[in-house]
């Protein structure tokens, strides 16, 4: 069974005590931005420990990066190809889906677009905390053009960070606290992904970064705790993403 969840931030705990017993032999979970590349070292376990550990697991770990990654390194690990994308590989069954790439899961497709902006990026440190490569550049928005351009504007499933633009904004209207409407600073990637909505026939879209669950419009879904079947959308559990 294929599920979706979001933003993950490095939480070794909540991994080990929340997703893990969730999920059966055979099972994948996606995690849409995030994830926490470079944030992992926790109480229990150094970070590539961690990644060790979920290495033992008899599922599979795929995620979309987000602006909470340490890009320095995850741009060392090395990339393959699996279900005809692009990746890097941090384990067998840990894998990092990359920028406008399209993979093939069980014949259905999935069009995959990280990057995010931080807000907080005034109170992080450039290298350590912060890179500037959490945005997308222009040769990775080309490669997303090209890989649409081939499968005919029509895939199954996408999978990004941030939302389109009519999105966010829309999710400003419904009074959360912590949606902000669209900040200049990611305007070329929320615009871009505005630009996917009404160019691309999708039948589901799952993103993460606003701290949000909710069920949105336009087959959309904004994710933190919520784990939902990627392909009804239905939610089958709600994780605390305190811990």
């Amino acid at each position: 069974m294929y599920y979706v969840t979001g933003d993950v931030h490095g939480g070794q705990e909540m991994w080990h005590e929340k997703i893990t017993p969730f999920l059966k032999p055979g099972d994948t979970i996606l995690v849409a931005g995030d994830f926490g590349v470079g944030f992992f070292d926790g109480r229990h376990w150094p970070e590539e420990m961690f990644y060790d550990y979920l290495a033992e697991q008899p599922y599979t770990v795929l995620f979309c990066d987000g602006n909470h990654e340490n890009f320095e390194k995850l741009n060392r690990y090395p990339v393959t190809e699996w279900h005809t994308g692009n990746v890097h590989r941090i384990r067998e069954n840990v894998i990092h889906l990359m920028r406008g790439e399209i993979y093939r899961l069980q014949e259905k497709s999935l069009f995959v677009m990280g990057g995010g902006f931080s807000l907080d990026k005034l109170y992080r440190t450039p290298g350590k905390s912060w890179w500037p490569e959490e945005m997308p550049a222009e040769a990775e928005y080309e490669n997303a053009r090209e890989h649409l351009k081939d499968m005919d504007y029509a895939v199954d499933y996408i999978l990004t960070h941030t939302a389109p633009f009519d999105t966010v904004e829309y999710m400003a209207t419904l009074g959360r606290r912590q949606v902000q409407k669209n900040v200049p600073e990611e305007y070329p990637l929320t615009e871009f992904l505005q630009w996917v909505q009404e160019h691309v026939q999708y039948r589901k879209w799952y993103f993460g970064h606003f701290h949000l669950d909710e069920e949105l419009w336009r087959n959309q879904y904004v994710l933190l705790g919520a784990i939902r079947e990627l392909d009804s959308g239905k939610l089958v559990k709600m994780t605390d993403r305190s811990i």
